[in-house]
């Protein structure tokens, strides 16, 4: 079980925790103070500005009703444009959290800082392209330190990643394919998200081309196909399933979920699952300002001054789905989100290369809004994962997916009890 040292005081150090969805993770963390090593979390919180890290801690205490955390929770000043201040945090801490985005800008001092010195490093990171480049460059010597770097450990993408494990465990036989249909519900008050995710969207469609080659460095063999190959959907397509119009998933949870199957794959010999991953966009009308949107988007994002209009005016270009002010707590409670796979596969017994699959399975992951209270949830309880079970991780250090990282953990009863919920439902 991880222990804290005199020389390094802390299990969790929360970087950037003065950012929008870094307040959140304060917040959730000490809710979950009881839930560490021997019943005790030692955190701190990190970034550029005491003042601004004061200001939060202060809206901690008074939201959560803690005065206590304004005199037990310690500030670390550290700028990721400073190597030395990075150095000097990474040293104090068992776990970093690392909420300071986009990740392709700011996120790879973090990595190597808490590579070099120790400390595992956790991300919420939705960029595919940021993701497989730390674990192509920084695998091994994260393998060498002992060091887990696990990304994507928010909403994107643990409820995807971890929902496939959870199908494939309550699947009767052999599963070998899912699609999953996201649904996100609104209260009266309407929700939006914060203008950082459409940031990070801007830079990777921008730079879809480097992923590409990225992919290429790896040198992967395909994964085998188990059972019958699965036709993809359209670009959009009425949903039965959930009873609108759907559209492909745009962000990283197809490709977290595909290194997750590869490693498991590799790793443990386990068999692949085909993965599709689909959103619900509504009805007529939410369809024709989506697709206005989109072609916005698709032709503003080809070009440096387009990009700069869509950073400068993201509400206006996101019809409101992305503001700089973010999402008010109202408009947080209002919110929630479904994330529902529909797996096919092979019952117990039978030969998954005879014939079609012949059983069927349909699991779901529930939770509140998605981005600032889901997010630090699930950011929060893989720290706490990491902290407990390393026994029950990957049996060295390196970059990890949450799939890969958690297989073998009780990540998911944790989740369970923290309002993710997982359970199998019927047709």
């Amino acid at each position: 079980m991880a222990t804290v040292t005199s020389t390094r005081p802390y299990h969790i150090i929360i970087f950037g925790a003065s950012g929008f969805t870094g307040q959140f993770v304060v917040e959730e963390v000490a809710r979950s103070a009881l839930e560490g090593p021997s019943g005790s979390l030692k955190w701190a919180l990190a970034g550029r500005s005491r003042q601004r890290l004061e200001g939060v801690l202060n809206q901690a205490a008074e939201m959560l009703r803690k005065p206590e955390l304004r005199t037990e929770v310690e500030i670390i000043v550290a700028d990721v444009s400073e190597a030395d201040s990075l150095a000097i945090m990474c040293q104090q801490g068992l776990v970093v959290l690392n909420c300071v985005g986009p990740y392709r800008f700011y996120g790879e001092p973090v990595v190597k800082a808490c590579i070099e010195n120790g400390a595992h490093c956790i991300d919420i990171c939705g960029e595919p392209q940021f993701l497989e480049r730390m674990q192509l460059d920084y695998h091994s010597r994260a393998m060498d330190s002992g060091v887990y770097v696990i990304g994507s450990c928010g909403f994107d993408s643990i409820p995807a990643d971890m929902g496939i494990l959870y199908t494939r465990n309550q699947f009767k036989g052999t599963l070998t394919a899912v699609e999953s249909f996201l649904t996100v519900h609104t209260g009266p008050e309407g929700g939006c998200a914060h203008d950082g995710t459409w940031q990070s969207a801007i830079y990777g469609f921008a730079d879809s081309g480097s992923l590409r080659k990225l992919r290429k460095k790896f040198g992967h063999q395909p994964l085998p196909v188990v059972g019958a190959k699965v036709k993809k959907r359209g670009s959009l397509f009425f949903s039965k399933e959930i009873d609108q119009y759907a559209i492909p998933f745009m962000g990283s949870d197809p490709s977290v979920v595909r290194r997750s199957q590869r490693f498991l794959y590799e790793e443990h010999q386990e068999l692949p699952v085909q993965y599709s991953a689909y959103v619900g966009v509504g009805g007529v009308w939410s369809l024709i300002k989506m697709f206005c949107g989109g072609l916005l988007f698709w032709f503003l994002g080809k070009f440096g001054l387009g990009r700069k209009l869509l950073i400068t005016f993201p509400e206006f270009f996101s019809f409101g789905v992305f503001t700089k002010a973010g999402p008010s707590r109202k408009q947080m409670e209002g919110t929630s989100f479904s994330l529902t796979f529909f797996g096919e596969g092979y019952a117990e017994g039978l030969d998954p290369s005879q014939g079609r699959p012949n059983a069927r399975i349909c699991t779901q992951i529930h939770g509140a809004e998605p981005g600032y209270v889901a997010t630090p949830v699930a950011m929060v309880q893989a720290a706490i994962t990491v902290l407990n079970e390393p026994q029950f991780l990957p049996i060295k250090g390196g970059v990890y997916s949450p799939g890969a990282a958690f297989a073998r953990t009780t990540l998911i009863d944790r989740l369970n009890r923290h309002g993710l919920v997982f359970s199998v439902k019927r047709f």
